[in-house]
C-alpha cells in the first residue's frame, strides 16, 4: 500500500500540470499549426492581383478617384509624396483632388511585386503629364507601395514616392 501511495505522488509530480492557460496557448499554437499547412492561394494570381492594384492606383490619379483610394488604402495609411510630405489616408486623397493640376496622363509601368505570406510589397514608376497652376509639366516617380491581405482583399497600409530628375513641383 505504501510503495502504491508512493508511485502515486511521483506520477503526479512528473506529470504536467494543466493550467486554463496552457489550453489556450495549446489552442493557439494549433491554430498557427493549421495555418501554416494549408495551402497557400496562387502566387502568381497575387502577383497579378498586385500589379492590377497599381495600374489602377494610377488611373484612380488620373481620373482623382477618391473611391477608389477610399476602398484600397487602409483606414491607417501613411505614406510620403515625392516632395517628402507626410500623408495619411485623407490628405493623400486631397493630394489627388488637388485642383490646381489636371492630369492629362497617369500610368503606372515596371510594377515589380515581391510577396511574403500576408505581404505584397510593389515598386513601379509612375510617368506623368499634367498642367499644373497653368504650366505644363512632366514627371517620373518611382513608387514603393506595402500591401496587407486581409478578408476584403489587398490594401496599402504604407507608400513613398520618390520624384525623378529633373524635378518639378506636383501635388503628389
Amino acid at each position: 500500500m505504501k510503495m502504491m501511495a508512493i508511485l502515486l505522488i511521483i506520477a503526479l509530480a512528473v506529470s504536467p500540470t494543466l493550467h486554463p492557460q496552457d489550453d489556450a496557448r495549446q489552442a493557439l499554437k494549433s491554430a498557427c499549426m493549421e495555418a501554416c499547412m494549408l495551402e497557400r492561394p496562387n502566387v502568381d494570381l497575387q502577383r497579378q492581383e498586385v500589379v492590377a492594384l497599381e495600374k489602377e492606383t494610377a488611373r484612380a490619379v488620373l481620373l482623382g478617384d477618391a473611391t477608389f483610394f477610399r476602398r484600397v488604402y487602409s483606414d491607417d495609411f501613411s505614406g510620403v509624396l515625392s516632395r517628402g510630405e507626410i500623408v495619411d489616408k485623407n490628405s493623400f486623397i486631397a493630394a489627388v483632388q488637388a485642383p490646381d493640376i489636371k492630369y492629362e496622363s497617369f500610368t503606372a509601368s515596371d510594377v515589380k511585386v515581391r510577396l511574403y505570406r500576408d505581404v505584397a510589397v510593389a515598386t513601379s514608376t509612375w510617368s506623368m503629364r499634367a498642367v499644373l497652376k497653368g504650366q505644363q509639366v512632366a514627371s517620373q516617380m518611382r513608387v514603393m507601395h506595402v500591401y496587407i491581405y486581409t478578408s476584403g482583399g489587398y490594401h496599402v497600409v504604407t507608400g513613398q514616392a520618390t520624384l525623378l530628375p529633373p524635378y518639378h513641383d506636383q501635388p503628389l
